[in-house]
């Protein structure tokens, strides 16, 4: 699952497999009860995008829930999008330009997270015990392109990324024993980070 989730691809003996380029990986987690499940490893925990919240539905919604579930409601599911569309959309994403400070933004967000780095703040060395790698940096990047688009804009801020701070971080950062014991959550973690970090690069304002 490691190779097929980050390299696109599945190794059986010596025959290598391309999968679709529209293959995604969706896994869902029980927050509160995790009895017979196994954690996952941090190695695959980092090679999903985003690590989402998902709260209770609104009141509107769950009445919706109830009348769909609950009666002779019958779903009628139409195609939306095709599978070559798909594929269109992924490539003009990757077209998004991303300016030069953005960059750095990310880059001095990523990089204060992680306590060995030499631009660690002491917050950060006391409270996180292990830092995102390099993907976090790209997943960043990528969605934050995926952000300006659908808000309408030719290019990448720094407001996109530090609006997918949350998402793409919190679940490629450990925090140390002392952070748990004083109740401290990740969440709170990456918002002292980007409390750190001005949305501003290279004398760019955002």
């Amino acid at each position: 699952l490691l190779e097929a989730m980050a390299e696109r691809q599945v190794s059986v003996g010596r025959s290598t497999y391309d999968l679709s380029p529209l293959f995604l990986v969706m896994a869902t987690q029980n927050p509160i009860e995790q009895e017979g499940t196994y954690p996952l490893p941090e190695a695959q925990k980092d090679r999903f995008m985003f690590h989402v919240k998902v709260d209770y539905p609104s009141k509107d919604e769950e009445e919706e829930i109830i009348n769909r579930t609950t009666g002779s409601f019958t779903a009628r599911v139409q195609p939306v999008i095709t599978g070559e569309e798909i594929v269109q959309c992924q490539q003009f994403v990757r077209k998004v330009p991303v300016p030069d400070h953005v960059k750095a933004y990310v880059l001095n967000l990523v990089r204060r997270c992680r306590p060995d780095d030499p631009e660690a703040l002491p917050f950060t060395r006391e409270l996180i015990s292990w830092g995102p790698g390099p993907r976090a940096c790209q997943q960043l990047i990528v969605g934050g392109k995926v952000r300006a688009i659908l808000k309408g804009r030719p290019n990448v801020t720094p407001e996109d990324i530090a609006a997918l701070a949350h998402p793409v971080l919190r679940h490629r950062i450990v925090p140390t024993f002392n952070a748990e014991a004083e109740g401290i959550t990740v969440n709170h973690i990456i918002d002292k980070v980007l409390q750190s970090v001005p949305q501003q690069a290279a004398g760019v304002v955002a």
